[in-house]
């Protein structure tokens, strides 16, 4: 009986155990707890990095950025600039952090250009490895790059020295999407010629960018047709706005020409709704990879650097749980043991 006088109603169905609500409790402790996601954006200067995030997530994550002219720009460093937004949408929290790259690219030497980048992604790992090895890994923030939104030149002929450089340097410990920026500057025959070339400039130099995984026989068809799609997509053509015009009655976010209006959501136009799709339906995905493969990856380097093998480590950190365990018990008999001693002395004058 509870309180109120009210009897609590437990199942009682034959041959129901009840584990069956296990997803529900998942999803009520993921709800209430939120989710976090680190977005790098790398590319050239003018490729409209910060309009697309922008767009993709409906918020303005540069408010008061300052723009160098030509002349800064040829002797500008890389900087990395990280900005954290936190989004709600139907009481589901997202904790967004988006890693942009200023400077990338614009110098007339470019060949060091993407070290810090790597270097970044590397400390990441390395606080991460730090926070997981301490005493108290309940609330680890996690920082590590999940996905890399590598913005390709539409005015090209495919991808330049520096673009195949980056990826190879980076592939093995970031998932890399590659965008084709303001693909509005191309007529559709232009867009999916680019695409071809790019997608065999990629096989041809073995850069591995991130795969789809594929859609589970159990799935429904709409969904397996979803995943065709976006896998046919890549790299996605994008197109991104902030600015609402009014067509036919409805506004939408697009770009005004004088021969007419380039929708941002429109998949007739460019596959910004593709490319934003992909990394809402798959981020669970991409923080999966970040973790099983190429944060391993990096953990299984940084302990053989070190002179331990991994599972020399593992036992190092239970043997000193187990100390620090036992300490804490010794503690606790010894503060017991002054309390009781604290209560006799009264009783023994």
């Amino acid at each position: 009986m509870s309180q109120s006088g009210e009897k609590v109603k437990f199942s009682d169905s034959a041959g129901y155990v009840g584990f069956a609500n296990l997803p529900n409790q998942v999803h009520r402790k993921s709800v209430k707890k939120g989710f976090e996601f680190t977005l790098m954006v790398v590319g050239e200067s003018g490729l409209g990095k910060s309009t697309l995030i922008n767009s993709l997530f409906l918020t303005d994550l540069y408010p008061e950025r300052y723009i160098p002219g030509a002349a800064e720009k040829i002797e500008r460093t890389v900087q990395i600039e990280a900005s954290t937004v936190e989004i709600e949408e139907r009481g589901v929290k997202l904790r967004l952090t988006v890693v942009d790259t200023p400077g990338y690219g614009d110098a007339i030497n470019s060949q060091d250009c993407f070290k810090t980048i790597i270097q970044y992604i590397d400390n990441q790992f390395e606080r991460y490895l730090h926070d997981e090895s301490g005493l108290n890994r309940r609330h680890i923030i996690d920082n590590r790059v999940h996905c890399c939104f590598y913005f390709i030149s539409p005015f090209g002929h495919g991808l330049k020295p520096l673009d195949v450089e980056f990826m190879k340097a980076l592939h093995g410990k970031v998932n890399i999407v590659p965008v084709i920026a303001k693909a509005d500057t191309l007529t559709l025959k232009e867009r999916e010629r680019l695409k071809r070339r790019v997608l065999d400039e990629i096989s041809e130099h073995g850069i591995r960018i991130y795969q789809l995984p594929d859609a589970d026989s159990d799935e429904d068809e709409e969904f397996k047709e979803q995943t065709r799609v976006l896998k046919a997509s890549i790299p996605f053509a994008v197109i991104g706005s902030n600015q609402l015009i009014e067509v036919k009655g409805k506004k939408i976010r697009g770009r005004l020409y004088p021969w007419g209006v380039v929708e941002v959501e429109n998949p007739e136009h460019n596959d910004f709704l593709k490319l934003r799709t992909m990394l809402v339906t798959h981020m669970q995905d991409l923080q999966e990879v970040t973790q099983d493969l190429h944060y391993e990856n990096f953990r299984s380097e940084r302990l053989k650097r070190t002179g331990k093998p991994v599972e020399e480590e593992v036992v190092d950190k239970d043997r000193i749980l187990q100390q620090k365990e036992a300490e804490l018990r010794r503690m606790q008999e010894m503060i017991a043991q002054m309390q009781a001693q604290m209560r006799m002395k009264p009783g023994d004058d």
